[in-house]
């Protein structure tokens, strides 16, 4: 219900797409989303064979902090420099909030 509430008011355009975050017990999901489209430009997360040497077993956030630089990267690759944050209804602490400061530090913007 919270994630149908925040979605009234958020959407992406070709200009500033949206960040969306998925987060389940145990992986972390991010997709950036041409909403006016309908296309989902680039996604990562912690089952992508490119980032299973990255991913540590030591904890979550670590892989969360890993996820989000992939995100930026895979972004900043495709030409997305904005993009809008839709941490899914999320409370911005933990997981989420380590994936949203990797994906400033790399450049991505929001």
């Amino acid at each position: 219900m919270r994630h149908k509430r925040l979605r009234k008011k958020m959407s992406g355009t070709q200009e500033r797409p949206r960040l969306a975050v998925f987060r389940s017990h145990s992986h972390i999901y991010a997709q950036v989303i041409d909403d006016s489209a309908g296309h989902t430009l680039v996604a990562a997360s912690t089952l992508d064979p490119d980032l299973k040497d990255q991913l540590s077993s030591s904890g979550k956030i670590d892989n969360a902090t890993a996820v989000g630089t992939a995100i930026a990267q895979k972004a900043k690759d495709a030409g997305v420099e904005r993009v809008v944050f839709d941490r899914g209804g999320y409370a911005y602490h933990g997981r989420v909030k380590a994936l949203a400061e990797a994906a400033r530090e790399v450049g991505l913007e929001f």
